[in-house]
């Protein structure tokens, strides 16, 4: 059976919380819609796509989505698939073309986009996201794969203790004092950037 032209889908908050109460959002998707919001899930994988659809159901970041159960086969999920960018391991790392980066080491982790890291503090020549390139530039970053949640390629290394100290050290570059404090407050140990196509 081929999948409709439109799907009606329930959106609600997966938000932590004793008690709360969101409103739920009918939404009409098309089906490429649909496949990107499962793809950011379980990447190209026709079997796990095909059991999700089945399924009715997805869990994707603070968001859940449901929608009346629905068939499709192998080959039609393999065509809708083909519409979405696949992994290129041999793309060279684009700083130009970075827009989010991340820090993490252990449980933490912090997101910043190119707008807030690159927003520049009153009388400095330098953002904080040309501190996270230029620790980049000195780290043998690897390709991971394409994120379909981030339409963006990814790439990730293991920060020097070098690249370590002048982050945290050039914290104070960031416009903002919560995005600061968190800088300056963790040991980062990694860092991973995506690059849009």
């Amino acid at each position: 059976m081929p999948l409709p032209e439109r799907i009606e889908v329930k959106l609600s908050s997966e938000a932590a919380g004793s008690i709360s109460f969101t409103p739920v959002v009918r939404r009409q998707m098309s089906p490429p819609e649909l496949l990107e919001a499962i793809l950011g899930v379980t990447g190209k994988d026709v079997a796990r796509v095909g059991e999700v659809l089945r399924h009715g159901s997805l869990v994707s970041g603070a968001s859940r989505f449901r929608w009346p159960p629905l068939e499709a086969s192998a080959e039609e999920i393999a065509t809708g698939l083909a519409a979405f960018p696949d992994s290129l391991p041999d793309r060279p790392f684009d700083p130009a073309r970075c827009v989010r980066a991340r820090l993490s080491g252990g449980r933490a982790a912090i997101d910043l986009n190119r707008e807030a890291a690159g927003a520049r503090r009153w009388l400095r020549r330098r953002s904080f996201w040309e501190v996270l390139l230029d620790a980049a530039a000195g780290l043998p970053l690897a390709y991971q794969h394409y994120s379909y949640a981030g339409r963006a390629d990814l790439y990730g290394a293991e920060l020097t203790p070098q690249a370590r100290r002048s982050i945290r050290e050039q914290a104070g570059l960031l416009r903002y004092s919560a995005l600061e404090g968190q800088v300056r407050e963790y040991g980062w140990d990694r860092l991973e950037l995506w690059v849009e196509r």
